[in-house]
């Protein structure tokens, strides 16, 4: 069974692509374009499995990844957060968060080796 992950991305192009690359990785990938429509989907296990990652943009419309991290960990805190964000000064929003933070333009083996990583150090944990 593949690792399910979701991708929250308002802007389609990026989110697809990201998609694309992640999937001929082998996982499961579910694309969202609304922060708020993840959270609440995540609140009420919307999903057809165990969420593993979480990818998340910083710039949003409505909620950017800062508040949109701040109000997952409400309710589920030990789902690992990759943020990608071509700005660098964002970086210190998450510092509390607990969150793996890249900058853009994230190349798709880096992004493949990032989430390969924290999906490694879920398992090894959960051991």
């Amino acid at each position: 069974m593949p690792h399910t992950l979701l991708l929250i991305d308002d802007n389609a192009i990026q989110a697809a692509t990201r998609q694309t690359i992640l999937k001929r990785a082998g996982y499961f990938v579910i694309a969202v374009l609304s922060p708020e429509r993840a959270l609440e989907q995540l609140r009420h296990n919307d999903y057809p499995d165990t969420i593993e990652l979480v990818i998340t943009d910083h710039i949003m419309p409505g909620m950017n990844g800062a508040e949109f991290v701040t109000r997952l960990r409400e309710f589920a805190p030990e789902v690992p957060v990759l943020v990608i964000s071509g700005l660098a000064e964002a970086e210190d929003e998450y510092s509390a968060l607990g969150v793996d933070f890249r900058m853009k333009p994230l190349l798709p083996q880096n992004l493949i080796a990032t989430v390969q990583t924290l999906i490694e150090s879920r398992t090894s944990a959960r051991i």
